[in-house]
Parts: structure tokens; sequence; C-alpha cells
């Protein structure tokens, strides 16, 4: 691999007087697929939140392609090439196009519309439902719409919060599905989860607990060792 993508050192951050992240180290390389797993309340979305400058920095530096953007502004990341999507996924009172639209926003218009149709290919589910608002999907559906609409820009760090959250099994299948060719493409992905099926998506791991790193290193590794097999994940 190239080298560093994304690389934040010594991450801490929370809300108010509370802190959530204690010294937190988290890289990803070009064309690399990593995973955050943690149960909830690990401080996952903090540090993805910080990561995009949704929430700031207490201490420690955010790195991108080289660049120190710790203090940049969101939109300004989003242009740079790294796109976030949250456990809300998409606009619920815009249309799905509407919603794949904003996420594209920083395209040229021809190639925005040649990357609706590419798309509409990915998720045939969402070309026929593409005049209706987003309300009116089902919770997988909105999900897979999340996912569409983080790729809308052509993003080079993909970076989502729980995808795999609140959807019935078939779902999470699809969704798996989109991101292994996601990252069969090129693009690099963060991957923030509690479902340990995503662990195959994986070039590497990190673990987080009491917003801190307690693991970090290859899938093999991870469940050649017992004690975090059983302590995180209970994988067998």
């Amino acid at each position: 691999m190239a080298g560093d993508l994304l690389a934040a050192a010594g991450i801490e951050a929370g809300y108010g007087r509370v802190q959530v992240l204690w010294g937190v180290d988290v890289a990803v390389q070009e064309g690399e697929s990593v995973v955050l797993l943690g149960a909830n309340g690990a401080g996952k979305t903090t540090l993805l939140r910080v990561l995009m400058g949704l929430v700031p920095a207490w201490r420690g530096s955010i790195r991108f392609r080289g660049e120190d953007i710790t203090h940049l502004r969101t939109d300004l990341r989003v242009r740079r090439g790294i796109v976030y999507m949250s456990e809300m996924a998409g606009f619920p009172d815009l249309t799905v196009d509407e919603n794949l639209r904003v996420g594209g926003q920083f395209l040229h218009p021809a190639a925005l519309r040649a990357r609706l149709a590419e798309l509409y290919d990915i998720f045939p589910a969402l070309a026929a439902r593409r005049r209706l608002p987003a309300a009116s999907l089902s919770g997988g559906e909105r999900k897979m719409l999340g996912v569409a609409k983080a790729l809308a820009g052509r993003p080079q760090l993909l970076v989502l919060d729980e995808p795999s959250s609140g959807l019935s099994p078939r779902f999470v299948t699809e969704v798996f599905r989109v991101l292994d060719r996601v990252r069969r493409e090129g693009i690099s992905l963060l991957v923030a989860e509690q479902n340990v099926t995503f662990l195959d998506l994986a070039d590497r791991v990190y673990t987080l607990d009491g917003g801190r790193v307690g693991f970090a290193g290859s899938v093999a590794a991870l469940r050649a060792n017992d004690a975090l097999r059983r302590a995180y994940f209970g994988l067998t």
C-alpha cells in the first residue's frame, strides 16, 4: 500500500466537561479497509465525528494525504475526499434522487449525471423509488440510500457509522455486498461496527473500549487471541 491516507494521533475529545476519547491513534492506508469494533458507548461515533470535524479535537492531530486537517471545516474535509455516513443515513423529506444529488453536490453536473446512473445500477431498488421521499423507504432501503449518497461524490475515504444497525440479516448481507464492491474499486473504508461479520471486509481492525484503543492489528491476530475474542465479541 502507498501509505497513510488518514492518520489520527493522540485524539482526545468529548462533550462539555465529559471526556470520551483518550489518546486514540487510528490510521487508514490507501486502498485499505479498516474496521473499528466496539460496544455501544465505546466512543466509536465520537471518534468518527472528530475525524469529520463535527466534534472538535481537544488534543491530537488529524492528517489526510499528509495535510493537517485537525481544525478544517467539515465541508472542506468532504471536498478533499472524506465522506461520512451516520446512522441517520439520509434526509427523510428529500426524494431518493435529491439525496443522491446532495451527496454529489461538489461534482461537475455531467459527472454527477454519470455517477447517478452508476449508483442506480448498483442499487436497483433505489432506482425504482428515485422520485419517492426517503421517509417512504424501509429501514433497510434507507440504509442503502445512505451508502449510495455517501458514494455519490466519489470519495477517497468512506467513513461509516454502524451500517448494519437496525437491519435485518438480508439487508446486512446487501450492505456487506456493496461495501465489498466499493473496497474492490479502490475506495478506502473506515467502518465503525459491533457486527463481527464486517471483519471479513477488513485489512486491519481496531477495538475501542472506554474511549481507548485496546487492540490494533490484523483480523487474524484478533481471531488468534482468545482473551480478545471473549472480551469483545464472543468469537469462537
